[in-house]
């Protein structure tokens, strides 16, 4: 059953091809810092974005069809499996993800609405034999419904806690039946509107409560995985715990987490927190809890998480500057968190975001590699701390200088003499010339 029936498989032509249903920097077999472009960028298909947003926004109902020729919630869903699969096929891309609530519909009871997941669940392992297709991670949707109108983990009804411990048992089992390599908690509505009702002490207890019995459940039942949060600072909420990815550090370390979490960043979230994308994956990478990545972008005039395609080559050529100099993804993986805008309603286009944005993350990948193996930028970095290697520097690094003997060497001194430029200008102009030679 083809159910995109005006695209044939894309393929790379190289960047002379004028088809647009083609890629034009994607070369999955290509080689790149010792390997595949497929597994140095580990693109993943999602669920929610490609097969449920519909072009809704506040003003106004959807613009795209994504009924698939059905009504039957459950024909629907099964529908939603088909597509994926068949534009994984067709745009070559190894991975997926979902929230529960995106590959079966939520009925009456909790029951009744895990056995339609089970039948989804059935389904998706079937195709993924059949394909060889991986899940990259799963999580729960747990913001949608009116129960976590006051949040999930974090809501002062122990009823809505209970119920949410158990949604994410569900996911939890479905993820690790299906080979996910990690899983997802994303705190969408985990924060508060005013203080003047919030006890935050107790609901930042409760929530690390959640992560602790979820997480230590997945592992009883075999996940091998790793456990991300996603940081997001704001909407729905508007303060989200989850701000940004030194919050996450913060929280991981006051509930001793670190050892099985780390961090999925999302620019789009990124700049809504007032830092760069490469700000948080630097953030994340430096203090050992890089994990995963959504891809996409904002846009900066607007300040809400458009979730765009990703087209900024500069943007994402910094990112996999991170991400190679973590060594490559483990569990983690490209995840387009991306949707067409309204206005781009066809079938069609769902294709040419992802050709776009996949072909944006061929370049920042080369343009990645050539910054290091170009080495200026390194070693402009190694240099500008080279005084901290020998003399007192040294003695500061290895923990030898005592504050007094600091003291001494700035009397004797008298001032600082030894500054030099930072270069930005340059460093930036070295950026362009990488990228653009």
């Amino acid at each position: 059953m083809e159910i995109f029936k005006k695209v044939k498989k894309v393929n790379y032509e190289g960047s002379k091809s004028d088809n647009p249903f083609s890629f034009k920097y994607y070369n999955p077999n290509e080689i790149v810092a010792g390997k595949p472009m497929r597994e140095q960028l580990k693109f993943a298909l999602a669920y929610w974005h490609t097969l449920c947003a519909e072009g809704t926004d506040m003003f106004g109902p959807g613009t795209a069809n994504k009924s698939f020729n059905t009504s039957d919630p459950m024909e629907h869903a099964k529908a939603k499996a088909y597509a994926a699969f068949e534009i994984m096929d067709k745009m070559d891309i190894d991975y997926f993800c979902f929230h529960d609530r995106d590959i079966a519909p939520e009925a009456d009871t909790l029951r009744e609405t895990n056995k339609r997941l089970d039948v989804i669940t059935d389904l998706l392992d079937d195709l993924m034999r059949q394909t060889g297709k991986k899940l990259l991670w799963g999580t729960a949707n747990c913001f949608s419904n009116p129960r976590y109108m006051h949040g999930a983990g974090t809501a002062p009804n122990a009823d809505v806690f209970a119920f949410v411990a158990a949604q994410v048992k569900k996911a939890m089992e479905i993820t690790v039946r299906l080979g996910g390599n990690g899983y997802v908690f994303w705190g969408g509505r985990e924060g508060y509107e005013t203080l003047l009702n919030t006890d935050m002490g107790f609901e930042l207890d409760n929530m690390a409560r959640l992560l602790k019995m979820t997480s230590e459940y997945a592992r009883s039942i075999g996940f091998k995985g790793d456990f991300y949060i996603e940081p997001k600072p704001k909407e729905p909420t508007k303060h989200q715990y989850d701000y940004d990815a030194a919050a996450v550090v913060a929280f991981l370390r006051k509930y001793d987490l670190t050892r099985d979490f780390k961090l999925n960043i999302e620019a789009n979230h990124a700049t809504l927190a007032g830092h760069t994308f490469q700000h948080e994956l630097r953030y994340a990478r430096v203090n050992g809890v890089f994990g995963s990545i959504d891809a996409n972008q904002g846009d900066l005039l607007l300040g809400w998480d458009t979730d765009q395609y990703p087209t900024n080559v500069y943007e994402a050529a910094l990112c996999m500057y991170e991400v190679l100099k973590n060594g490559g993804f483990t569990n983690g993986g490209l995840n387009f968190d991306a949707k067409e805008r309204r206005g781009s309603f066809e079938d069609e286009d769902i294709f040419l975001g992802f050709i776009a944005g996949m072909d944006t993350f061929a370049l920042g990948l080369k343009i990645a590699d050539k910054m290091i193996q170009d080495g200026r930028i390194d070693k402009f970095v190694l240099d500008r701390y080279s005084s901290y290697r020998s003399g007192i520097g040294a003695k500061i690094v290895s923990g030898e200088a005592t504050i007094k003997e600091l003291e001494e060497y700035a009397l004797s001194m008298e001032d600082v003499k030894t500054n030099v430029s930072s270069r930005q200008e340059y460093l930036e102009s070295v950026m362009n010339q990488i990228m653009f030679n």
